[in-house]
């Protein structure tokens, strides 16, 4: 039976107990994320240590536990050195023998909710697509066959050779949808995973991709050296950070940079599973940014904003991340467009 302890741990929801004299007891790794700080220094400092910049919410806090009442907060600016979250704040006093003796604060992020929802629109958009693609794929592939053969049969009847040229045009053509189609329905081949650091593939997108742009349009690197191995298929990987690093320099129309950044992050739900560890690889342009009526529907195939584009560069991607258990999740305004690559460590995800 597990204990409300191991429960407790595994919130997604920061918890924080408070004495009577609103001293830290106890914090949950959640928590720890969010304040980013551990436990072992956060417990028994006071509570204007955490809220620092909160006054409003201290003297709630110190009527919570002279009156005993609970209240929520449900817009609460929580002020850190190095961020600044929007959350719900629960308050609710505890009593032991008739006496107030605890204070249960409940923090849960705004913006996580907002980034499970746009999770699951993302997803919905990958199931769709994929059975869309494969569909579409297959319905087209099958009379290309036939109609390459008829094209090729009537040129070997044709005796003037400039009538020659109008078959070859059926050729190439029915060569190129077919290309497209076997992107659509994706490689055969099975993955070739292997242990491997992920600033390899990306080293490569960085070389590839720098040497296709004018001198005019940077590539930077912001790389975080301590994350772990990664179990997966360089190839693959490659493709994916190439689709996305690609369309963010044609976002950029004559100068301006990429970034290419790599972080950790802890304790993060992907899917409904949970995840001790993910590798974040953002790729961040300062170009013309997403337009409204993309937003909601980039991930799907054939859509894309560019006059020459397949849109199908962002599903695959999309397809080959969430092979490995991981996501693809972006945000956009007028001057920065992020794309954020989540990929979980520590597992043989993508066999």
């Amino acid at each position: 039976m597990l204990s409300p302890q191991i429960i407790i741990e595994h919130l997604n929801s920061a918890l924080l107990v408070f004495d009577k004299n609103l001293s830290l007891l106890t914090i949950n790794t959640a928590g720890e994320i969010l304040f980013d700080d551990s436990a072992r220094h956060l417990v028994g400092k006071p509570v204007e240590y955490l809220f620092f910049k909160q006054s409003n919410l201290i003297d709630e806090l110190k009527q919570a536990i002279s009156q005993g009442d609970s209240f929520v907060d449900r817009e609460l600016t929580l002020k850190l050195p190095n961020k600044s979250s929007t959350l719900i704040c629960s308050v609710t006093p505890i009593t032991e023998k008739n006496e107030l003796s605890y204070l249960l604060i409940e923090l849960q992020e705004i913006d996580r909710h907002l980034r499970i929802s746009q999770e699951e629109q993302i997803l919905t958009q990958l199931n769709t697509s994929k059975m869309l693609m494969r569909g579409v794929a297959h319905e087209i592939k099958n009379p290309l066959g036939g109609l390459r053969g008829a094209a090729q049969l009537l040129e070997l009847e044709l005796e003037d050779e400039s009538l020659k040229e109008y078959t070859q045009v059926i050729i190439e053509e029915t060569d190129r949808i077919t290309a497209l189609m076997n992107k659509m329905l994706g490689s055969n081949k099975l993955p070739n995973n292997a242990l491997l650091n992920i600033h390899e593939p990306l080293e490569r997108v960085r070389q590839l991709v720098q040497a296709e742009v004018s001198d005019t349009i940077k590539i930077r690197v912001d790389y975080d050296p301590s994350i772990p191995e990664i179990y997966a298929d360089k190839d693959q990987l490659i493709q994916a950070f190439l689709n996305i690093t690609r369309n963010a320099v044609q976002a950029i129309k004559e100068k301006g940079e990429v970034i290419i950044r790599t972080r950790i992050s802890q304790q993060m739900t992907i899917a409904n599973e949970r995840h001790k560890l993910i590798a974040k690889i953002d790729i961040i342009d300062n170009g013309a940014g997403i337009t409204p009526e993309l937003k909601h529907h980039i991930f799907y195939p054939m859509v894309t904003g560019k006059d020459e584009g397949s849109g199908l560069g962002l599903p695959i991607s999309q397809s080959i991340i969430n092979q490995y258990g991981g996501l693809i999740e972006f945000t956009s305004d007028e001057n920065i467009t992020t794309f954020s690559i989540f990929l979980p460590l520590g597992t043989n995800n993508g066999k």
